[in-house]
């Protein structure tokens, strides 16, 4: 019994053709047939080109959405065959398989690409075993498997993206623990559930629930450290930086939940994973300390951020406000520690106009010190009028 297929069909009319019409349809046949790929999908809109190898003449035939492709009217000869996926693929020349000396005859013509059965074919012909064609097919479906699966985390990645960016945490979640249950392998997508987890933790008017919310933060950044960790090799070049930003956003979360220690120490593994941010993880360390009251501390981890990039002006502007958090009163002046003008006036000296100049040079002023820039300016501090 012949098959009948549904056709989308592009009528290809040979150019220079002066013969009649009924002589035309003496000298051609017909062809069709149906593609698909490896996973045995039709191929949509692909493209098959037929090349006559005695004239030149190409016939080139578009597929429908069932992968069925036809034609009336090509000329008998002999033909080297070629499937693209789709019209970009025919442009740049990849092929997805080909066929040479195909015999079209005067009637009519079926060439089938399928491209599973080919490869198993291709297989057998290699001399592989059954058990190594099975191990191929396996293999084949896993991949489709994974990319399947790719499809609908990037989905809810995407979703949650939309979510967290318009303030609405608790989609972002809900999203996010959806993509988990879809596969809970995926470093990305707990990296992500902490961060909405932490960004959600401060619009929380109950303080359990708020806590609760810093600790689940924590326990998903943990979880994608733990798979980041595991599936880190020398192929990734980028590993080093992830693992980093995974630790910088832990940080944050213990800090934000009071835990300075371990927010120091995760900072810390932060600077060691990535040296390249070294002086941002520092910066930040020092930021947490400053917000907990640890001055020597926090001026250390801000001493810490200058040595890892000498031009980072908030850094010194931070630094000297530590440093005059120190600073004594002996009578009614304020005496500052060794340094703190110095800092100050680094900043002024990096940024002369930088959102804290004007705070920097009342600093100076409040310690009788001179104010500084990069122009090179020296301004001596107005006396202090007696009482």
């Amino acid at each position: 019994m012949k098959k009948h297929f549904a056709v989308a069909v592009l009528v290809l009319l040979m150019l220079g053709l002066c013969a009649p019409p009924v002589f035309a349809q003496g000298a051609s046949g017909t062809v069709k047939g149906v593609c698909k790929d490896v996973e045995g999908n039709p191929i949509a809109d692909g493209i098959v080109v037929f090349a006559n190898q005695d004239n030149g003449q190409k016939y080139t035939l578009k597929t429908n959405k069932k992968g069925e492709y036809f034609s009336l009217g090509v000329g008998a000869g002999s033909y080297n065959v070629m499937l693209y996926k789709n019209p970009d693929d025919l442009k740049a020349n990849k092929e997805l398989f080909h066929q040479n000396k195909f015999q079209v005859t005067l009637d009519e013509n079926t060439l089938d690409f399928d491209l599973k059965k080919l490869a198993g074919e291709q297989a057998k012909g290699q001399g592989l075993t059954p058990e190594q064609i099975k191990a191929q097919q396996e293999a084949q479906e896993k991949q489709k498997k994974e990319v399947n699966t790719v499809k609908s985390l990037n989905e809810k990645l995407a979703a949650a993206k939309v979510a967290s960016d318009a303030g609405d945490f608790d989609t972002a979640i809900a999203d996010l623990t959806a993509a988990n249950q879809i596969d809970a392998t995926r470093d990305l997508v707990w990296f992500k559930l902490g961060d909405a987890y932490r960004m959600s933790a401060p619009k929380q008017t109950d303080a359990a629930e708020k806590q609760k919310r810093l600790n689940d933060a924590v326990d998903s950044y943990q979880k994608a450290l733990q798979l980041k960790q595991a599936a880190t090799n020398d192929k990734d070049p980028n590993a080093t930086k992830t693992l980093a930003a995974y630790y910088n956003n832990l940080a944050e979360a213990y800090g934000k939940d009071g835990k300075i220690e371990d927010s120091v120490k995760t900072y810390q593994q932060a600077a060691l994973a990535d040296p390249s941010a070294a002086a941002q993880y520092y910066f930040n360390m020092g930021a947490v300390l400053t917000n907990a009251g640890k001055a020597d501390e926090a001026i250390t981890a801000f001493d810490k951020c200058i040595a890892a990039d000498p031009n980072r002006a908030e850094a010194y502007y931070q630094k000297g406000v530590n440093m005059l958090g120190k600073a004594t009163l002996q009578g009614d002046k304020m005496v500052a520690i060794p340094g703190t003008a110095e800092a100050f006036q680094k900043y002024l000296e990096l940024q002369p106009t930088g959102g804290h100049s004007e705070e920097a040079k009342a600093m100076l002023t409040s310690i009788g010190a001179s104010v500084e820039t990069s122009y090179g300016t020296k301004k001596k501090a107005p006396p202090k009028k007696s009482n």
